[in-house]
């Protein structure tokens, strides 16, 4: 819960229970927004929560309940929430019961289908599909009954109401033709039954439901995971020098704690003792871990590496950098509208149109005049309800995704959702993090050069020094040097010197090796035929590591992140599509110029911590561009979520990837445009079976009702109806799959 003092108004994010559909959050956004006191409200049907704000003068958390009520839904306002380890459980287990009742369905509705079109004869027939039919609906399909209950008590309707109303007739209409044959039979007509039409519905739309609650599980993983990067427990110092294990929430302003080597940082501090070297990627996203000694800055969720370091706590709680990071990322979520599918934002008028039809034509039979009028009206009124159903409606998205998810995920793309799908044909801008996303994201030996006699002792010499090393460019050099030296070798008095470098013997002599500074200080020269080379590594914003006996230069390496080699291959390719391409990244504005100019990118930005990433993103899209973010550290999580699409590098972190809405499995950025010509392909795919299931809608539910009667005497068989309404699936489901030839 947050306090805006100036304007004493509070912003709360609650659950909300009872959202069965986007329209539904849309009804529960307005009776919020609509609410007295109520500055503003945002509901997400994708994880299930309400962000409001309110005046608290004026309205309470129980009165926003109680209008939550009284639209059919519900508030979740108990202080103490639930952890997330326990929603996580209620999620996980809500996410197998619909994965059971799924499976049940299809167990059952299966043998109803194959009586229903192949068997109708068949002794005991109708029974059996009744026996069958009705734990699909009665318990695999129970959701939808309650949810149309509930909002039929509030005068209210969405596709839960159609569903249960056409399935809900057709299975009493069925029993009465079993029971009460000859009812139809002394009126010249066959006692037909829809128990398979019913039975298949369900089950289609139970597919439809468990694809999309899937899809929302992981919505919040990210921010579990941000919340996960800061330690339960932390060591605190007293006043008498005693060390104390406490829980971070206790931690106040001005504690004294204890850092071990591998622990996180607990809280934004400063280091009072000690010497370390800090892994600070989550911040900067940057590799190389940044040195800390006495007067220097921490910050929560970074990680301390091999020194101990003692730090004195100054913001703690939600003032933290990672604590804001966490805040920035709610609200990019947040701010989004859940995905809106084209058949939930028209269901509060196709749900009641369909409904008003069906009762209309059951009534226009009444006023016809023709013999039968009652049965022929009420034969109208089932077949409407019947071949309305959204079967095709509910699929055209869910199979669209699934099929290009699996025709991405063979290529290497893994899409999570319909929105990124719907807006990356839009993409203007697509704007790519430096380290890990262009650059491979760690450290490498790219140059070296060694004095002309014994190049294998002296490899030998200068791994076992590097090997003695904190240092992490010391990791990186004897991972290029592994290979390579011919002997062990023993050295003594090593020596660690802050900012320079180190020293140790070996055999008798001195060796150094560190920066230009520490040879300077040592009258070391540099040999004048490698000054050319040295010159060059400097100029590529490389590091440079010199290496060197009490009188000569022995060695000098230079270590760099590459760029990867589809880089420049995936902007040249961008740039033919007409997209613009930025850089952005937390390193040094030389090194951001050396790797743009090498990617040939032409617009980057330097020196920017996380929330002068999603900013930029933000002030391009307040231009009117759809924004594409690719990146794959944690300090990229809060820019992509504001990204109007987000791709995550499949070797990043978690959060990144959690945070993404598309994941690229071989991090290979050339993969980027390809999942753009892919997302296009399948929003082209979703379009179309939205539009031909309408249209058949459009067609269908007049000549269920009767229009051709009075023309050609042509009355649908409720038969025919289902059997249609199984072909516009099957026609969607075809449709779909022709994304897999591409």
């Amino acid at each position: 819960m947050e306090t805006d003092k100036n304007r004493n108004i509070i912003v709360r994010k609650l659950p909300v229970t009872g959202l069965s559909c986007a329209s539904c959050a849309i009804s529960a956004e307005t009776t919020l927004k609509n609410h007295a006191g109520v500055v503003n409200a945002s509901v997400s049907f994708a994880d299930s929560s309400a962000v409001v704000e309110y005046n608290p003068e004026t309205t309470s958390p129980e009165a926003l309940q109680e209008a939550i009520r009284a639209a059919g839904y519900d508030l979740i306002i108990e202080q103490k929430a639930m952890s997330a380890d326990a929603q996580d459980e209620r999620r996980a287990s809500h996410l197998k019961q619909l994965k059971r009742n799924l499976a049940l369905a299809f167990v059952f509705s299966a043998p109803v289908m194959l009586i229903g079109m192949f068997f109708m004869d068949m002794p005991y027939g109708n029974f059996i599909m009744w026996a069958l039919t009705t734990p699909v609906l009665l318990v695999f399909g129970r959701q939808f009954f309650v949810n149309a209950w509930k909002q039929a008590r509030h005068l209210k309707a969405n596709m839960d109401t159609l569903v249960a109303l056409s399935t809900g007739v057709a299975y009493l209409f069925s029993i009465f033709n079993t029971l009460n044959p000859e009812f139809w039979h002394a009126r010249g007509l066959h006692a037909h039954v829809y128990f398979e039409a019913a039975a298949v519905i369900i089950a289609f739309i139970l597919t439809g439901k468990y694809m999309e609650e899937r899809a929302k599980s992981g919505t919040s993983a990210a921010i579990r995971k941000l919340m996960g990067l800061q330690p339960k427990m932390v060591t605190r110092i007293g006043a008498d020098g005693s060390s104390q294990s406490i829980a971070i929430e206790m931690v106040q302003t001005g504690d004294l704690l204890l850092i071990k080597p591998g622990d996180k940082i607990p809280v934004d501090a400063e280091v009072t003792d000690g010497q370390s070297f800090v892994d600070e990627s989550m911040i900067t996203g940057e590799p190389l871990p940044v040195e800390k000694t006495v007067g220097h800055k921490v910050v929560a969720g970074t990680v301390n590496q091999k020194g101990s370091l003692r730090i004195r706590a100054e913001k703690v709680g939600k003032e933290t950098l990672l604590a804001q990071i966490i805040e920035m990322v709610q609200k990019a979520q947040a701010s989004k509208a859940p995905v809106q599918k084209l058949v939930d934002r028209i269901s509060a008028i196709f749900v009641p149109s369909v409904m008003g039809v069906a009762l209309l034509s059951f009534v226009a039979w009444q006023f016809s005049g023709v013999e039968n009028a009652f049965t022929f009206g009420l034969l109208s009124m089932i077949t409407v309800l019947v071949i309305a159903c959204p079967c095709a409606l509910g699929l055209a998205t869910p199979t669209a995704i699934s099929v290009g998810m699996g025709r991405g995920a063979s290529e290497g793309i893994l899409i999570k959702d319909a929105e990124s799908l719907e807006l990356a044909h839009k993409i203007d801008v697509v704007v790519l993090d430096k380290t890990g996303t262009l650059t491979h994201g760690k450290p490498v030996v790219t140059d070296q050069l060694w004095a002309d006699a014994g190049t294998m002792p002296l490899k030998s010499i200068l791994y076992a020094i590097e090997s003695h090393s904190e240092h992490p460019l010391g990791d990186a050099i004897c991972q290029a040097l592994a290979a390579d030296f011919s002997e062990t070798v023993t050295i003594s008095q090593f020596n660690s010197i802050t900012g320079r470098g180190a020293t140790a013997q070996s055999e008798g002599e001195t060796w150094f090796v560190g920066n230009r500074q520490l040879m300077d200080e040592n009258q070391i020269e540099i040999p004048a035929n490698w000054q050319p080379a040295i010159e060059k590594m400097y100029q590529e914003a490389k590091t440079v590591i010199y290496f060197a006996n009490s009188t000569d230069m022995m060695g000098v390496m230079a270590v760099s992140d590459e760029i990867k080699p589809g880089s420049a291959k995936a902007v040249k390719q961008l740039h033919d599509a007409g997209i613009e391409v930025f850089m952005l990244t937390g390193d040094n504005e030389r090194t951001a110029s050396i790797v743009a100019q090498q990617a040939g990118i032409k617009q980057f930005r330097a020196n920017l911590l996380p929330a002068d990433k999603a900013a930029f993103i933000q002030s391009l899209q307040a231009q009117g561009k759809t924004v594409a973010m690719a990146g794959d550290g944690i300090n990229d999580s809060h820019a992509l979520a504001q990204a109007d699409v987000s791709i995550a590098m499949g070797k990043g972190t978690d959060i990144a990837m959690d945070v993404a809405k598309i994941t690229l499995i071989s991090s290979d950025l050339t993969h980027i445009p390809k999942a753009i010509r892919l997302s296009r392909k399948t929003t082209i795919t979703i379009r179309q079976n939205l539009f031909w299931a309408f249209v058949y809608n459009v067609i269908a539910i007049p000549i269920a009702a009767g229009a051709l009667y009075p023309i050609w005497g042509f009355l649908l068989d409720p038969m025919i109806a289902g059997a249609a309404m199984a072909l516009s699936s099957v026609s969607v489901v075809s449709n779909s799959l022709r994304l897999r030839k591409g």
